[in-house]
């Protein structure tokens, strides 16, 4: 409890900042509610994210998280860009379009981002949190002086270690089974694929940081087990797709509720980085792609999203970035709000219960 006063929420439970998904309206919603929304701001710019935070200002006094994106600077290659999109040709003629004359990089580091940081001591959001990586240390020490609390993902000890060494507040424990790209610092390395249980308990025990849980969890008595194994709190963004705050279109939620949730699948295929999506006709090219080189991330994710671009326009949603965890067919239709008192009222009962 001492870590959510210090975030300045009653309730152990945050929405997962879900880029392109979540919006200052559902975490506005959910940080109204007593937990802590989050809005996810690395597929932006400064001004954008400025706009983000302004808006969910405007919405909430509560505190909210804003969450970036530290991937390493990607490396272009010409010849396997090339390669990648006359790979896609094919699905791009089919669909009656072109793919794109080359590729380039559509999302900024934070890394690589000094007006994002500016913008960031300027607006002062309540907490930030960082997936891919941690920023350089003169950049986390501007931000503590700023009394903004933060948080940094981990998928292993290793990188959890790492987080603790740079005197990040709390370490958010993504499991396998979480929907989304993985938070790996370094995406050619070998990954354990702990799941959350294994992970959160692993942390809890070796990280001496607050540890957050994250991956499939879905609804109260996934809450508790995360409280059981020593978690200060969930974080759940699969939960969160269908409300009606949310950014998903219609494809993405219609997907929500079918076979493909039953089937997720981690693949490097849309964004050139591994990320659990809902099974559907982009994952599938996973049988095909054979011994093809991926462009680095995010560089492929401008084919993929020109992809679902000429896809969308015939009507077709199955090439979408459908992000998902494997909790999926536990999804649920309401309003953020009132999900988060569903999910308290069922967290309370199994603490009843026991």
């Amino acid at each position: 409890m001492v870590f959510l006063e210090r975030l300045g929420v009653s309730l152990p439970l945050i929405q997962a900042p879900m880029a392109g998904t979540s919006t200052p309206l559902l975490a506005a919603e959910v940080s109204n509610a007593g937990a802590l929304g989050s809005i996810g701001v690395g597929a932006t710019d400064a001004g954008g994210a400025r706009a983000m935070i302004g808006e969910l200002c405007e919405r909430t006094d509560r505190p909210f998280n804003v969450n970036l994106f530290v991937h390493r600077t990607p490396v272009a290659d010409a010849a396997c860009e090339a390669a990648w999109l006359d790979w896609l040709r094919p699905l791009f003629a089919e669909l009656g379009a072109e793919p794109p004359q080359a590729l380039q990089s559509p999302y900024t580091s934070f890394a690589d981002d000094p007006a994002m940081l500016a913008m960031l001591l300027e607006t002062r959001p309540p907490v930030v949190s960082f997936h891919f990586g941690l920023p350089a240390a003169d950049a986390i020490a501007a931000l503590r002086e700023r009394g903004i609390v933060m948080l940094a993902t981990a998928t292993n000890i290793d990188e959890a270690r790492a987080i603790a060494a740079a005197g990040i507040d709390a370490v958010v424990a993504q499991g396998i089974e979480a929907g989304g790209h993985r938070g790996m610092f370094d995406p050619g390395a070998p990954d354990p694929g702990l799941g959350t249980m294994a992970l959160t308990r692993l942390l809890v025990r070796e990280a001496g940081l607050p540890v957050i849980a994250a991956g499939g969890i879905m609804d109260g008595a996934g809450i508790a087990a995360a409280l059981d194994l020593g978690a200060v709190a969930a974080q759940l963004g699969t939960a969160f797709i269908d409300c009606p705050e949310s950014a998903a279109d219609e494809g993405y939620r219609a997907a929500l509720k079918g076979p493909g949730a039953w089937h997720t699948t981690l693949t490097p295929l849309v964004s050139g980085r591994p990320a659990r999506a809902l099974a559907n006709r982009f994952t599938a090219l996973a049988a095909e792609v054979g011994g093809r080189q991926v462009p680095d991330y995010p560089i492929t994710y401008h084919a993929g999203k020109a992809l679902n671009a000429a896809a969308k326009a015939k009507g077709e949603y199955g090439f979408g970035a459908q992000w998902a965890g494997q909790g999926a067919p536990l999804a649920r239709t309401m309003p953020a709000a009132e999900m988060v008192a569903v999910l308290m009222a069922e967290l309370k009962a199994v603490r009843t219960r026991g």
